[in-house]
């Protein structure tokens, strides 16, 4: 007797979408072994016919109608691989609603209306998986969801996006500035025409809010999350981070505190001794800790064709394997708690701060007077430069002090005459 075959159908062949048509013909010849069935691909809903048929070995699977997957019994899951919120969400809750199993990569939509999906795939008795959505081929969604299910997560921190990451590393290693270390990704491929959602921390913001509702399990949203890019960063800042043992990396931080959970993605200076530290060019990298497990790191490319691919494809065998034991919609929605999401200004951090002061006496004493006013306690500070122009270069280090009295403090050291310009101002990691 034949094993049971089970049909997809793929919406989307660009980038990802090919990378999982090429994962599963890969896989044709042992899967039977390792799932107990085959996987067939039925449809793919692509624009473009004529363009897309270079990319599949027999066009005839190839469909520009919805409808025709949508309403074909046979297919059973269905891989959301176009990306946008729309038609992308209407297409994910159609097909739930008729009770087919859902894969998608599309962090956008469900930074913003996972509880949606995740609510009407449970009200189906379908699955709704997504671990492609954050860190392209690294497992982490699955591993918070049940391999790390026994720990209340405290902590869960990374580099996620692989463009930024790039260009740091090389303003890091190379000396570059920031225009030309963009310049270099964008030639290689690492950046898109337009960077924004990479530069200004938008995508890694999305992928934060998954992972704090996975991880801390309370809903969080995309809006939830402040974000701040790298594009002031300069080779002088990661210089002097290097001077006091530390790089310079964006972060994506989600923490879970009495007060509330803490979600933003700003750069951040790093001891260099960090796990995250040594992670460099377009890699990615997920620091978790729990209070069972402690410290764990997830590692590895963080996108790309097949490094996606695989995750997507990890998804739709363990609905495949569902599927055969009758048991689909076994793990939905987690987020089963109502925790509030703190304000920025209500955080607590250390400070790096880059100035430039007139070169006299009593500014220092100035500035000082100005943080202490709101409580901002300074553990170091340094005359960098000094130049005949008459102003010095200071770059000082706080104590941890709350976002709010700190932002204030600046604003006012900025309607100082003896503060020429503060050029940078970066958040210290500590615990």
């Amino acid at each position: 007797m034949g094993k049971k075959t089970i049909y997809a159908a793929l919406l989307g062949l660009g980038t990802v979408g090919t990378g999982v048509y090429k994962v599963l013909k890969k896989q044709e010849d042992e899967m039977e072994a390792k799932l107990g069935c085959n996987v067939r691909i039925k449809k793919v809903l692509v624009r473009n016919l004529e363009k897309a048929a270079a990319r599949v070995e027999d066009a005839s699977i190839l469909t520009n109608s919805w409808s025709e997957i949508l309403n074909d019994p046979e297919i059973s899951i269905v891989m959301e691989l176009m990306g946008g919120i729309e038609p992308a969400r209407t297409y994910i809750l159609d097909a739930l609603r008729a009770h087919k199993n859902v894969v998608s990569a599309n962090k956008d939509l469900i930074a913003v209306y996972g509880k949606e999906l995740l609510d009407t795939a449970g009200d189906n008795q379908a699955d709704f998986l997504f671990e492609a959505a954050v860190a392209g081929g690294i497992p982490i969604i699955r591993p918070l969801k049940q391999c790390l299910a026994g720990n209340h997560m405290t902590e869960i921190m990374g580099i996620v996006n692989g463009t930024t990451n790039f260009i740091l590393t090389k303003m890091t290693q190379e000396g570059m500035e920031f225009s030309d270390a963009l310049a270099l990704a964008t030639e290689l491929g690492y950046a898109e025409a337009d960077p924004t959602a990479d530069i200004e921390g938008l995508d890694a913001g999305r992928k934060v809010a998954i992972l704090a509702c996975v991880g801390f399990n309370s809903r969080v949203v995309f809006d939830d999350v402040y974000t701040e890019g790298i594009t002031k960063i300069s080779a002088k800042d990661i210089r002097y981070a290097k001077e006091m043992g530390c790089d310079i990396k964006l972060i994506g931080m989600a923490r879970n505190t009495e007060e509330g959970i803490e979600a933003f993605v700003c750069p951040m200076l790093i001891p260099s001794s960090h796990p995250l530290a040594s992670v460099n060019d377009s890699y990615n990298a997920v620091f978790v800790h729990g209070d069972a497990v402690e410290d764990a790191m997830f590692f590895g490319r963080g996108a790309g064709e097949l490094p996606t691919a695989s995750a997507v494809v990890g998804d739709v065998f363990d609905i495949a394997r569902n599927i055969l034991a009758g048991c689909n919609g076994r793990i939905g929605c987690t987020c089963y708690k109502e925790i509030p999401v703190k304000q920025m200004e209500d955080t607590y951090h250390r400070y790096f701060l880059r100035m430039k002061v007139d070169d006299r006496s009593g500014v220092l004493a100035e500035m000082t007077a100005v943080f202490a006013k709101y409580d901002v306690s300074v553990e170091q500070m340094i005359q960098k430069e000094t130049r005949q122009e008459g102003w010095a270069e200071v770059v000082v280090i706080t104590a941890k002090v709350r976002e709010g009295d700190f932002r204030t403090a600046m604003e006012e050291l900025q309607t100082r005459e003896s503060i020429r310009s503060i050029s940078s101002m970066l958040r210290v990691y500590g615990k």
